[in-house]
């Protein structure tokens, strides 16, 4: 099989998370590749805020749980967080964002490490905390998150495959 389609096929969400760091090579070359997702008419909408400050992971770890109403760590341990957001003046923001999390993804996965996509970060940068946080590292315009990638070593036993469901894909010949 080839080695991209087997990537797609055996990335996992991982849910628990070894504390260990991710080192800097592997980390740019994640942000890399979510660089080089399509956007709409290539506007390149989104842009990627790479957090390995654990006082600012800790930060958003307890705005996201606020929001989603637990006392728990929503990022599961994992010391990295990329949050995507995209410019909300591009009606593909969206897509756009989204794409930009799926090659995170992948990218992570076949360099040996574990990530999951995160909700509620637009709910986070909503707010006039996380106006401040973006305000702070010099980050400018309009942006709506699109949500976290989290990044680190898999402290979980490997997941199985879930079966397809039959109706996946319907032929039109």
């Amino acid at each position: 099989m080839n080695e991209t389609i087997n990537n797609i096929i055996t990335r996992r969400s991982v849910k628990k998370y070894k504390s260990d760091a991710v080192p800097q090579s592997l980390l740019e070359e994640i942000v890399k590749a979510g660089t080089y997702a399509p956007t709409g008419m290539n506007r390149q909408s989104p842009i990627i805020i790479a957090i390995t400050n654990k006082t600012l992971r800790d930060k958003l770890s307890q705005m996201n749980a606020k929001i989603l109403g637990i006392n728990a760590d929503p990022f599961y341990g994992a010391p990295v967080v990329l949050v995507v957001l995209a410019d909300k003046n591009i009606n593909t923001r969206l897509y756009d964002g989204s794409l930009v999390m799926e090659n995170l993804m992948i990218a992570a996965h076949s360099l040996g490490l574990g990530s999951c996509w995160i909700h509620r970060a637009k709910e986070e940068f909503e707010s006039e905390e996380g106006k401040q946080i973006l305000n702070e590292l010099g980050i400018t315009g309009e942006y709506e998150g699109i949500g976290h990638c989290i990044v680190g070593y898999s402290d979980e036993d490997e997941k199985p495959q879930s079966e397809r469901k039959a109706d996946y894909v319907v032929w039109a010949k």
